[in-house]
């Protein structure tokens, strides 16, 4: 018999977080602008950095921690190094280690010690990594609770051929140096999401990473393609968001964020794509976006076969320093699609581009105040060039890192 409800569980684990030593900031900023400036300065931070000898490259976030030989030792300063909605995502900062040493998923109600479902559902902050290279396939969604880093670095780890991670009502996720792909759908099944709840769960979409009423999340540096939903869903409220350094590819709907048009409760949604490489095979959905606010900055779009980033539902789009290769398909050249709304209604949302480079005869259609150059130039600083964008997301995806050396 099941010893709670999963909202009796909920209540308790936010009494134990109000309580608790870990100061959260809240999630939903009044002025996004502010965090788009506080990127800007990262970014230019960086700039001013690099010298002929140096190992820095000019992207803040790999900047901040690839050039330390002794990151395995290190493995936490990561905590510190993201940027812009999700840069508070402490992860399984200042806790314990748990390495995880079996591949296996026999058992989704009780999971053996030394899995990764395991490690997830604890209740203490944990920073996870894993003992050798490893394929793990899931039976059932990885259900994860809040304060925990998925830190591949230093091993092969992929999580295939099943269901795969989903972030639900928690917070304080770091998702980094992992190969998540052809992720199946699960569900009808119970499923334990702490160690003292598991619960049924309904049919799941089969996204590569779920993000559903969560916060604080920060996914980087990973490869991810092919699974049955989206690669990267972010719906139901969730916010405090970076996704950076990703390498997707071969996939139809990359990124959904929000949940529907009618779902108003996403307007507080905030997030950051910067440094991912949108690569080959890849078809829309770059993201598409509702009513949140959405920064699209220093990313290589290479690949796409209907659109790159769309939207509905009245979404802020802020595109900053991209590089946009147009498809050799005629109807295909426009990076953006305004979706499920009149010319006379779509007009009025603000979507700006700023310094974006548009190849191939590539066009970006701005909206509301993003057609006003003179708006651009008086609410932002300038990301890095998109001449640059290919240096900055060379590393994109999952990164072969060995311990004693530079990653």
């Amino acid at each position: 018999m099941m010893a709670h409800t999963r909202l009796s569980f909920l209540l308790i684990s936010l009494a134990s977080l109000l309580l608790g030593p870990v100061c959260i900031p809240s999630a939903a900023l009044e002025n996004p602008e502010q965090v788009v400036d506080e990127v800007h300065r990262s970014i230019n931070e960086t700039r001013r950095n690099l010298g002929y000898l140096s190992c820095s490259t000019g992207n803040p976030i790999d900047d901040c921690w690839r050039c330390d030989p002794d990151w395995a030792n290190n493995r936490q300063r990561l905590a510190d190094c993201a940027i812009g909605f999700g840069k508070n995502a402490l992860g399984g900062k200042n806790g314990k280690f748990y390495v995880v040493t079996d591949s296996g998923d026999d058992d989704p109600v009780n999971p053996k010690p030394g899995t990764l479902r395991h490690a997830v559902i604890q209740e203490e902050p944990l920073w996870i990594t894993f003992a050798r290279d490893m394929v793990i396939q899931l039976k059932e969604e990885l259900i994860m609770n809040s304060f925990k880093t998925l830190d591949g670095r230093g091993a092969s780890v992929h999580i295939a051929g099943g269901p795969c991670i989903t972030i639900q009502y928690v917070t304080n996720i770091i998702i980094h140096g992992l190969n998540i792909h052809d992720c199946k759908q699960g569900g009808n099944a119970y499923v334990r999401d702490s160690p003292n709840h598991y619960g049924w769960r309904t049919l799941s979409d089969g996204d590569g990473v779920s993000i559903f009423g969560g916060s604080h999340i920060w996914v980087d540096h990973n490869s991810l393609s092919n699974c049955r939903d989206g690669l990267i869903d972010a719906i139901h409220g969730s916010t405090a968001i970076t996704i950076s350094n990703n390498y997707m590819t071969h996939h139809d709907k990359v990124m959904l964020l929000g949940h529907s048009d009618s779902y108003t409760q996403d307007k507080n949604m905030q997030v950051t794509i910067a440094f991912n490489h949108f690569g080959e095979g890849l078809v829309q959905r770059m993201p598409r976006c509702r009513h949140g606010y959405f920064h699209v900055v220093n990313n290589d779009y290479t690949h796409w076969e209907m659109y790159a980033i769309g939207g509905s539902a009245a979404p802020t789009i802020n595109s900053q320093g991209n590089r946009f290769l147009a498809p050799n398909i005629r109807f295909s050249k426009e990076v953006t699609k305004h979706e499920d709304a009149p010319e006379s209604e779509w007009q009025r949302w603000n979507w700006r581009s700023e310094g974006d480079m548009l190849l191939n005869g590539a066009f970006f259609t701005p909206s509301g105040a993003g057609a006003s150059s003179s708006y651009a130039r008086a609410s932002s600083l300038s990301a890095r060039p998109s001449s640059l964008v290919g240096a900055l997301t060379t590393a994109a995806g999952a990164l072969t890192c060995r311990k004693g050396s530079r990653c």
